[in-house]
């Protein structure tokens, strides 16, 4: 369960029952309030963030004390590096892509402003790119889209660019296909109606969407291989070969398609202190214990992982932990 609390209507009175509600006195707590954008409800960034808010804040084992951290659900990516640039969050998942182009303008961003603030607090777990389908919509491959109805997830979202470049890798564009723009768990609902013929998400496996969706309805994940996907991979150095085990999803097989790295980002204009605590804590063998028996996606959240695929640089108080520990030189 994670705390929210409006700043606007945070009143004196208000902020001592507060402190009172997390077991810290007025007196001896500096609060401090740390947004964790997320994604949608239905996907794995929401969930993830809501362990790591509950493990980083005062009320868990090893949580930061005053430290009152909440995990928004939000469009994903793109739009929580938008919140992160213009002050509306403290911090924010993102794939590594896209934090990537909003750093050094290219990409995404091209023609538009760099992000040059953007700071990596870590690197979480790989992003797979699911391309579910209905099992009579007859798609084997990406190159079957064509003509078919697709969803590619909403604007702001990681998830649209990466469906952009992996149609573009088959000679597709949106114009090929009957273009939607829905998250997962809407594009799911219409998928079953037999109104959608398939739909890209970009998350860690198992999504809860989408073993929902495969618990009641025959779906195929579309593997994304071949000359074509090597071409891309050779062209966009953050994408990687991922393979989604059998059985991951209802009577889905194994699955060889590519992925992203999940990334944790924040602004430089944040204390070096407060996120030198914050990686402390997210490392800590209480909240190790609590990700890996939270998500999946928990176990992977490792400190090994934490410095790979870093495209942009790392906020001091996180690359001053990870010096101490010995995982960055």
């Amino acid at each position: 369960m994670t705390i929210s609390i409006n700043r606007r209507s945070f009143s004196i009175g208000a902020g001592a029952l507060a402190l009172a509600a997390v077991g810290l006195s007025p007196a001896r707590a500096q609060q401090a309030f740390f947004r964790i954008g997320t994604g949608g409800t239905s996907g794995t960034y929401y969930p993830v963030g809501g362990l790591i808010a509950n493990a980083i804040s005062a009320t868990g084992p090893a949580g930061v004390e005053g430290l009152v951290a909440t995990a928004t659900s939000s469009n994903g990516s793109v739009a929580n590096i938008s919140a992160i640039s213009s002050g509306a969050s403290e911090s924010g998942f993102t794939q590594s892509d896209v934090a990537y182009w909003a750093h050094s303008g290219t990409g995404l961003y091209d023609g538009k402003p760099k992000v040059e603030d953007l700071r990596l607090i870590a690197t979480l777990y790989p992003e797979t790119i699911h391309l579910v389908a209905r099992a009579d919509a007859g798609i084997k491959t990406v190159a079957d889209l064509k003509g078919k109805r697709v969803s590619l997830d909403e604007p702001g979202s990681g998830t649209i660019v990466d469906a952009r470049l992996v149609l573009g890798a088959y000679g597709l564009t949106e114009k090929d296909v009957k273009a939607e723009y829905l998250k997962p768990g809407p594009a799911g609902e219409r998928l079953k109606d037999g109104a959608m013929d398939a739909y890209f998400f970009v998350g860690g496996y198992p999504t809860g969407a989408i073993v929902e969706l495969a618990s009641t309805n025959n779906i195929t994940l579309v593997p994304i291989t071949g000359p074509e996907a090597d071409k891309l991979l050779s062209e966009q150095k953050f994408f990687s070969t991922d393979t989604v085990p059998e059985g991951t999803y209802k009577n889905v097989g194994e699955t060889k398609t590519i992925s992203v790295a999940a990334q944790w980002v924040t602004s430089a204009k944040q204390t070096d202190d407060l996120i030198y605590k914050i990686v402390k804590s997210l490392y800590s063998d209480e909240t190790q214990k609590a990700l890996q028996a939270g998500h999946a996606k928990g176990k992977l959240i490792t400190l090994a992982n934490a410095v790979t695929s870093a495209g942009i640089p790392f906020h001091p108080g996180a690359e001053k932990f990870y010096k101490e520990v010995g995982a960055l030189k």
